[in-house]
């Protein structure tokens, strides 16, 4: 696979640290080296895990979620549905993760020695209601396990068993919606009590209280919300959901989600809820957060060479980079590059990418302006390129039987927008996405989307350019972002590579 790398200075750093479809960032530190979680929702493999020695490069070294035993997202799982919200800790010489499969029984709990894997079956906690799980021990080796709404129990976390009924904490500011992500620590002389409230939406923000013991009571700071950008023009919004963590030289921060909206009102984001990161500093003994911009100043130590990007993939390797995910499942036999050397072959399973069960292998948009080609073979199938919301939502160039199609699904319209003759054999499969410069008007959007194919003199065929709010949060609704990639409608597809080309400035 080839990569790129995005540059760094001495003084400044690059917002998000985790572009693209990354939400719900949980961090722990081991030493010298951070780890971080997101959610993944109806993709599989779930629960993507990075590395970083600075706390701005970030890496994904696998996904904690990459077994059958360990992740089951039925057929009927729907976009949205699945895993939500991993809390990741180091305890004890063992890394811990908690999510949440809102498809297959509640909350999961795996373990591991290295954060890259493997990781461990989950046990269940059948005692445990809720979504959005987190895990603290106090001195005594009680752990306890906080979760929305928001309330405590305390578990074993080596068999799942529960012990009393839950305890009901402290829900954020008063008439505030959707007390969540709570994350619970001790810092000092108080254990506090950090959560997300608002929704995850323009109002979202992060409030913090705080207590003697883990159980409480506690007391809620008084510049409560510490973090939010409701009402504002701020090029980042729906800032929530965080999670603190303290670096080697004694000094917080706090990784957070967000969006970047787009276009004119009412803004729209495509990419998804992104991973941000903010310096934060203590007065009082309360968590102030400072500076959350897309261009902040570095932190005080050296930064690490520059984040590794995916950018080509030659299908070379027996197994897929672990940025590459599929819907629900991802069953050998329906996707392999080991049927022919150096392509990835994809069987279809669902006749479209409106079908829950299609075969498709896709890796998240990180970036405002991108190019995305890919060379497939379908003499054997119908296949293609595409770039993907959810089942009601996606745009998508098909090739079969020497013509190309594009196709676009927008809620319950499904049309076939543009088509063109080729000749048999291989050819490349192209889809520009462009950002928005200038508003021509309140209601222009965020992107356009380009597709076309490459004749064999390298020529690019434009078929269409369609606008890209269609494939936006705000049109389409639910917690996921933009994934492009391939996919199999009909027989048998082979891709020989998969090319993806930044172009932000």
């Amino acid at each position: 696979m080839r990569v790129s790398s995005m540059p760094a200075t001495a003084s400044t750093i690059n917002n998000p640290v985790v572009p693209g479809f990354h939400p719900d960032p949980s961090i722990c530190q081991a030493g010298s080296d951070y780890y971080l979680a997101c959610s993944s929702f109806e993709y599989f493999p779930g629960v993507p895990i990075f590395h970083s020695r600075d706390l701005v490069h970030w890496t994904q070294i696998g996904n904690a979620l990459e077994r059958p035993s360990q992740l089951r997202l039925p057929p009927e799982t729907t976009s949205s549905g699945g895993i939500y919200a991993p809390t990741l800790r180091h305890h004890d010489g063992r890394f811990w993760l908690i999510t949440t499969n809102v498809n297959d029984g509640g909350h999961l709990l795996s373990t591991a020695t290295d954060p890259a894997g493997p990781w461990s079956d989950p046990i269940r906690l059948p005692g445990v209601p809720g979504i959005d799980p987190d895990l603290a021990w106090d001195d005594e080796g009680n752990c306890w396990c906080t979760y929305a709404g928001v309330e405590q129990i305390r578990i074993d976390p080596h068999t799942g068993e529960s012990f009393g009924p839950p305890r009901r904490l402290w829900s954020g500011t008063p008439h505030a919606k959707a007390p969540e992500a709570p994350h619970l620590y001790r810092i000092g002389d108080y254990w506090y009590l950090l959560i997300a409230e608002g929704g995850t939406e323009r109002g979202h923000g992060v409030s913090i209280a705080r207590g003697r013991t883990p159980n409480g009571p506690f007391e809620p700071c008084p510049a409560n919300p510490i973090l939010t950008h409701r009402g504002t023009d701020h090029p980042i919004q729906n800032t929530g959901h965080g999670d603190l963590v303290q670096a080697p030289d004694g000094s917080w921060w706090m990784v957070l989600l967000g969006v970047r909206p787009g276009g004119g009102t009412p803004g729209w984001h495509v990419l998804g809820r992104e991973t941000f990161l903010a310096p934060v500093s203590w007065v009082d003994d309360w968590p102030v957060v400072g500076e959350l911009s897309l261009v902040m100043p570095a932190p005080p130590w050296p930064l690490q060479p520059g984040a590794v990007t995916p950018v080509r993939d030659d299908f070379d390797l027996s197994e897929l980079a672990p940025c590459w995910i599929s819907l629900r499942r991802r069953p050998a036999e329906t996707c392999t590059t080991k049927e022919r050397a150096g392509w990835l072959t994809l069987h279809a399973r669902g006749g479209s990418l409106d079908d829950h069960d299609v075969t498709f292998v896709g890796r998240r948009q990180q970036h405002l302006s991108c190019r995305v080609r890919t060379l497939i073979d379908p003499a054997e199938g119908r296949g293609g390129l595409a770039v993907r919301l959810d089942e009601q939502h996606h745009y998508d160039i098909e090739a079969a039987s020497g013509e190309v199609r594009v196709l676009a699904r927008i809620g319950p319209l499904h049309t076939v927008v543009a088509s063109h003759a080729m000749p048999a054999g291989p050819l490349v499969l192209r889809i520009e996405v462009a950002a928005v410069q200038e508003l021509n008007d309140a209601r222009t959007g965020p992107d356009t989307l380009t597709i076309g194919v490459e004749e064999p003199n390298g020529t690019f065929v434009e078929l269409t350019t369609l606008d890209g709010r269609y494939l936006s949060t705000e049109v389409a609704g639910g917690f996921t972002g933009r994934v492009i990639g391939m996919y199999a409608s009909a027989g048998t597809i082979h891709f020989d590579w998969f090319d993806y080309e930044p172009l932000d400035h």
